[in-house]
């Protein structure tokens, strides 16, 4: 048998060469969610006799168009959903360490199959091998039905357990292509990051990840049981659901109809991000069974304290959906939401001469996702193994720099896959940043192999404390910061 052809516990599948690395693709880890397995944890996935294709990434979990990295043209979905990607420098006995990269897409769109994701360089450069994954996404993998019956306890989380499966499923097969099931880093951005969070904190995952990154995202994105029943009893009303054997019913777009109307009642777009406070619909629930608590609360009383982590965010994660003119009052509007309305004069003092826009910008970006991923930091504080904390300040030159460094800006050059489809739009015209790239990539790498980031290409990478709160700059220089914007992170103290 040669090693584009692997035998897994899932059935035996042949994959190809791709750039001086092995791929394999639409691995199925789970057994299609469909029919009677909707709205149920993820079951094996029944091996078949012969060789199976695996040339091509699986299909996405299903979802409308909602910009971000997926743009916003239709992408091939199928309930049939449950497939993860490999790309690995051999399949031999080598025992690489191992990425397992979670998509972001806020629990309602993306896939693990993004040009963006590929694991080449990561296999090619720094002999790592890359898993991206598919999970169930909005209201098919997190909507709280257990009130239908005790057989559907866990439907509030099944984008998290069939993460969960496919980190088993890892652990059990990723030997046979090359890679060490005692070196698993998870890693995920947005709600992919929001996912590393929830499974630092879940009983569930324990021995299955010795390392995790955590890009723009932390452990306070989930809903509490009662809001989550409110979104689930909305979702029954649209679709004339009174019972679980009613949930095999609706179409796949009939549910994707009710989710957008949920969406809209709940979270509506252009107002404030789902973490200040308002309910954000089909996000990983407080079940008491994969999560007992919120993520935070869980990682400050030790969960996980035995992984180190990486953690950072970038300087202006906001501009991606905050934009157009914004009257002087909105800032103010918008400290008292985020729980105090000092903070709005923190910011005009600090950033004297700042547009509306800008002030809302940073205040946002703080709320949302740098105060957050400080908390972790900080919860981590008597933990025994490190935390590193990052912040990301290369400005994109697109749209006359509007975006600056946005949210998921800093994914290419943690991948080195700058010349990547669609990469070019998002930094804009002139050089391209692969100095900054390559320092990112070497810098992850050396984080997955051992824990630890710090390289030769960026130096040594002080872990974070309480007294020294180091924080590992990328922009146009690349340095060591002590506890960057130090006034803003003080003006959240007691808050999130």
């Amino acid at each position: 048998m040669d090693e584009l052809t692997i035998d897994t516990t899932s059935g035996r599948f042949r994959g190809r060469e791709r750039e001086g690395t092995l791929f394999f693709g639409g691995l199925p880890f789970a057994a299609p969610p469909v029919g009677a397995l909707r709205f149920h944890p993820p079951q094996p996935f029944p091996a078949k006799a012969g060789v199976r294709d695996a040339r091509r990434v699986g299909r996405a979990a299903p979802q409308r168009p909602g910009g971000g990295l997926t743009s916003n043209r239709p992408i091939p979905f199928d309930e049939d959903c449950l497939f993860l990607n490999i790309t690995t420098p051999a399949c031999d006995a080598a025992r690489r360490p191992v990425m397992v990269w979670i998509h972001g897409g806020d629990f309602r769109t993306g896939l693990g199959g993004i040009p963006w994701y590929a694991g080449t360089r990561f296999a090619n450069s720094a002999n790592i091998v890359v898993v991206t994954v598919n999970y169930r996404l909005g209201a098919l993998g997190f909507t709280a039905l257990g009130s239908l019956g005790a057989e559907l306890k866990d439907a509030g989380n099944l984008g998290l357990l069939d993460q969960l499966a496919a980190l088993d499923w890892v652990s059990k097969n990723i030997e046979r292509f090359g890679g060490d099931p005692g070196c698993v880093t998870i890693a995920g951005e947005s709600a992919g990051a929001f996912s590393v969070g929830a499974l630092l904190a879940s009983k569930r995952a324990e021995g299955l990840f010795q390392r995790a990154i955590l890009e723009s995202g932390a452990g306070h994105s989930c809903l509490e049981a009662s809001a989550a029943e409110v979104v689930a009893r909305r979702f029954c009303e649209i679709l004339a659901i009174e019972n679980a054997a009613d949930l095999a019913r609706p179409s796949v777009e009939a549910i994707l109809d009710a989710q957008q109307q949920i969406d809209a009642e709940f979270y509506p777009r252009g107002t404030q991000q789902p973490l200040g406070g308002s309910i954000a619909p089909f996000y990983p629930v407080i079940d008491g069974r994969t999560l007992s608590e919120r993520p935070i609360d869980a990682i400050r009383k030790g969960a996980s304290a035995g992984i180190p982590v990486l953690i950072g965010t970038n300087a202006h994660e906001a501009t991606l959906w905050l934009d157009g003119d914004f009257a002087p009052a909105r800032l103010e509007a918008t400290a008292k939401h985020f729980g105090s309305a000092h903070l709005a004069a923190v910011y005009r003092e600090a950033l004297p001469g700042a547009s509306e826009r800008a002030l809302q910008v940073a205040m946002s970006t703080d709320n949302g996702f740098r105060i957050p991923a400080l908390r972790l930091a900080e919860a981590r504080a008597n933990a025994p193994t490190p935390t590193f904390v990052y912040r990301f300040g290369w400005k994109s030159r697109a749209f006359g720099g509007r975006l600056g460094a946005t949210h998921a800006l800093e994914i290419p050059f943690v991948f080195d896959n700058l010349d990547k489809a669609g990469v070019d739009a998002f930094l804009g015209e002139g050089p391209l940043p692969q100095e900054l790239a390559s320092k990112m990539h070497a810098a992850w790498g050396a984080f997955i192999r051992s824990g630890d980031p710090s390289c030769e290409a960026v130096g040594d990478w002080p872990a974070y404390t309480a007294g020294e709160r180091a924080s590992m700059e990328f922009g146009e220089t690349t340095g060591v910061l002590q506890d960057p914007d130090a006034p803003f992170r003080a003006a959240w103290d007691g808050l999130l």
